[in-house]
Parts: C-alpha cells; sequence; structure tokens
C-alpha cells in the first residue's frame, strides 16, 4: 500500500521485523493484542505514528523516523489513522482471501 509523505508517493508494508518492533514500540505482549488493540479503536495517534513508521521501513522508505514525525501525510490525521489499519489489516489477511 501506498501513503503520501510531504507529496511522495511511500510504499509501506510490515515484514516480520517491523512487526516485532512495532509490538516492542507499542508494548503488546502478542500479534494478536496488537490487532485486538487497533479493532478496538484502543489506539493513539502516537500508536498511528509508530504503525506508519514500521510500515514505511517494512517497505524500505528513506523518510526517517524523526522527518515523519513533522512530515505532512497527505489527506491529514484521519487518512493516517485510516492507513494505520488498512496496513494492519493487510498484515493479518491470508493469501487468496
Amino acid at each position: 500500500m501506498t501513503l503520501v509523505v510531504d507529496g511522495q508517493p511511500q510504499v509501506m508494508r510490515l515484514t516480520l521485523g517491523a512487526l516485532a518492533g512495532l509490538e516492542a514500540a507499542l508494548a503488546e505482549p502478542s500479534l494478536v493484542a496488537l490487532v485486538e488493540r487497533f479493532e478496538q479503536g484502543r489506539f493513539s495517534s502516537a500508536d498511528v505514528l509508530a504503525l506508519l513508521k514500521a510500515g514505511l521501513a517494512g517497505g524500505g522508505c528513506d523518510v526517517s523516523p524523526d522527518a515523519l514525525d513533522h512530515a505532512e501525510i497527505e489527506g491529514g490525521p484521519m487518512a493516517a489513522a485510516r492507513a494505520a489499519a488498512e496496513l494492519i489489516a493487510r498484515a493479518f489477511v491470508e493469501p487468496g482471501a
């Protein structure tokens, strides 16, 4: 999936390494707990930012995590939250489903 950051489209994907880093960053004990947190709407803007950072890193983006803190996300905070939710949902969809 793609996120437009400062006018530049960036590919996002959650690799296993990115997911492991995300679990640690968000202090979740498991991938299931992490998914439930987002499904139940128990996430903050910091959670969304952490997820986007993980997805951008997994996609090979050259935007630094610190720069993302100040970047313009096309569509604003709501688009960022939707992208984060879609990113985590895609990471747990079985191929062909």
